[in-house]
């Protein structure tokens, strides 16, 4: 499968100075953003403290590297990683005076493109090394959209010869070969045949495929995808038809969420698209093999058939009538240019419920920045979608108030049922009092077969009870639990049942939901049934507003805690009678609560001494 990369840039400054071009370029570019260097650079999208271990992240994540900075750093800092270069994503290294935009990887998988888009800012030419590029204007081993190379092992071998000055002959029609300046001739030595048919290729002849064919297919509900996979090549085999021809996979969308299909098209490495039964329905009159079954069943009279011909329109035709395995059917079509997938159908649609942690970038997980920026919508709480600053550009907003989450889980089910690529987003982690339970509760409540269909991941953040407890130390060192206070969803009977079972368990307790402007009272009450089974010097620790401009950590002894000290904005964290706290020498503490350690003390009385740990006996933990 072909490498996927994010052609988002990361505009990596070093440098004060170098952040204002990297913003100036960013800006200009219309995506990505500026990374900075922690100390150096202010106001940076991103920041990070090593620059190496920074870049080379970014380098496995396949995202573009604009580096506004000697190409040493960037050479020095990636070359442990090079291995196979068409796994390479974009490297770009930009002066920081702007006289030079030079793509060091990647060049024919986007580095070649940004460079001369950053050099047109800049109005400087770019400093491209690819021989291709510079003699011809075109590269064969990056062809434009629609279209795939054959035999990418061949290409090497072929423009050796071509630099060389060998003629080409070109068989087919490719326009954009011709806007090049590649020695074309009709008596070539060498050949660029353009086709559809599964042709090897070879060091002579490079084989180019236009994606013209769609496949259309159909199967029964879970149907094994190895299966479908072998009806599919043994049909394109039979026929003389490259797979790297076929533009997408078509299918009726009640087979949006079929494994198998879904499966199929990655295999293929191509989109799958999926249409309605009244759409397939439409191409009735031209199906080779209609079926009155087929109708009762879906409502249209072929799929494979119809979903081949709807995806290639009227001037195209049916080029492979349906075949069938036991569970599976699929046909192809012809169409007479270029596919355009995007265009066709709906994909299946995605729902990603992200995290962002309690607040600052530095603890969003990169799995939450690649989900974001590769979706369409955003749905949220305002507050959260400004947080997510320019990660949130250029997408559709959809914002909401506190209060409204319900309406904020329907939206994002309804956009992604629609085929859309949607983030719902949540702070801290998506599972704890946030949206995640909320949508598979309303999957569960509706059974609603538009909202099935849809693909759902949950990305996971950083909650608030982990950020409290890393600022104060270890307080959720051994058995803890976490109650929400909030009587608004859950009988406060059953609130109080949980107090006093967790009380009585001697477990750490981080509240959420502690108050607000209508309930106090609860707080106050569950510091009362805390006293009664711990002592009142257990320490009690507040954090607000965790990772966000005005962030305070507070210690206090349980019998000191009051309603008026927390708000909505503060997670309380209660320690349980072993917890403790050790005071540093600025006045504030730390505060961790052990695990059962010092049982094993005796075992390393001799440590210090002898740099050697006695022998652990039997029973001991490990």
């Amino acid at each position: 499968m072909t490498q996927k990369f994010d052609h988002s840039p990361a505009f990596v400054a070093l440098t004060a100075e170098g952040a204002k071009l990297a913003r100036r370029l960013r800006d200009a570019f219309g995506a990505g953003e500026v990374h900075g260097r922690s100390g150096r650079v202010d106001g940076a999208d991103v920041t990070f403290d090593e620059t190496i271990s920074h870049l080379q992240s970014l380098f496995r994540e396949g995202r573009a590297i604009v580096g506004i900075c000697a190409a040493g750093v960037l050479i020095r800092a990636l070359s442990p990683l090079l291995a196979d270069k068409r796994a390479e994503p974009p490297v770009l290294a930009v002066a920081e005076n702007g006289s030079a935009v030079v793509p060091l990887l990647g060049g024919h998988h986007g580095a070649n493109d940004l460079a001369k888009a950053l050099s047109a800012q800049l109005e400087i030419t770019a400093a491209i090394t690819t021989a291709s590029d510079n003699r011809f204007g075109i590269a064969l081993d990056n062809p434009p959209a629609g279209w795939k190379l054959g035999n990418p092992a061949d290409y090497k071998a072929f423009m050796a010869e071509v630099l060389a000055g060998a003629a080409v002959r070109l068989v087919g029609e490719a326009d954009w070969i011709k806007t090049g300046n590649l020695p074309l001739a009709a008596e070539g030595t060498l050949t660029i045949t353009v086709t559809e048919k599964a042709i090897a290729g070879s060091e002579k002849e490079l084989v180019l495929h236009p994606a013209v064919l769609s496949l259309g297919v159909g199967c029964e509900r879970n149907a094994d995808a190895a299966e479908l996979s072998a009806l599919v090549q043994e049909t394109l085999r039979a026929e003389g038809l490259s797979p790297k021809a076929v533009a997408a996979v078509f299918s009726i969308d009640v087979k949006a969420d079929e494994t198998a299909v879904q499966a199929l098209a990655a295999e293929l490495d191509v989109p799958a698209r999926f249409f309605p039964a009244a759409t397939l329905e439409e191409q009735t009159p031209r199906l080779a093999t209609p079926s009155d079954v087929v109708f009762a069943e879906v409502g249209c009279h072929g799929v494979s058939e119809g979903s081949a011909l709807a995806a290639v329109g009227a001037s195209g035709k049916l080029l492979v009538a349906k075949h069938k395995s036991k569970r599976a059917t699929c046909a192809v079509g012809q169409a007479a240019d270029i596919i355009e997938p995007s265009t066709l159908g709906q994909a299946r649609g995605k729902l990603f419920v992200v995290g962002l942690g309690p607040g600052d970038q530095c603890w969003r997980a990169p799995e939450v920045d690649r989900v974001v920026r590769g979706v369409t919508d955003l749905v949220g709480y305002h507050l959260y979608l400004d947080l997510l600053g320019p990660l949130a550009e250029g997408k559709g907003r959809h914002g909401y108030e506190l209060g409204e989450e319900e309406m904020r889980v329907r939206i994002a089910l309804n956009l992604a049922a629609e085929g859309r690529s949607v983030a719902l987003v949540c702070s801290g982690d998506p599972g704890i009092y946030a949206m995640a339970a909320l949508t598979f509760e309303l999957l569960d409540r509706g059974n609603r077969a538009d909202w099935n269909r849809v693909a759902i991941q949950v990305t996971p953040g950083i909650s608030a009870l982990q950020g409290a407890s890393a600022r104060i130390g270890a307080p959720l060192g051994h058995d803890f639990c976490t109650i929400s206070l909030s009587d608004l969803l859950t009988p406060w009977e059953a609130i109080e049942k949980r107090l006093n079972a967790a009380a009585q368990g001697d477990f750490v307790i981080a509240f959420y939901n502690p108050v607000s402007r209508r309930r106090t009272q609860q707080l106050t009450t569950a510091v009362e049934i805390l006293l009664k089974h711990r002592p009142a010097d257990t320490p009690v620790m507040l954090g607000r507003n965790l990772g966000r401009e005005g962030e305070s950590m507070t210690v206090l002894r349980l019998d000191e805690l009051t309603s008026d000290q927390v708000d909505m904005l503060t997670v309380v964290l209660v320690g349980s009678s072993t917890s403790r706290r050790i005071e540093k020498s600025d006045g504030s503490c730390w505060v961790y609560t052990p695990r059962g350690y010092e049982k094993k003390a005796h075992l390393y009385d001799d440590f210090d001494k002898t740099g050697e740990v006695k022998a652990i006996t039997e029973g001991s933990a490990a």
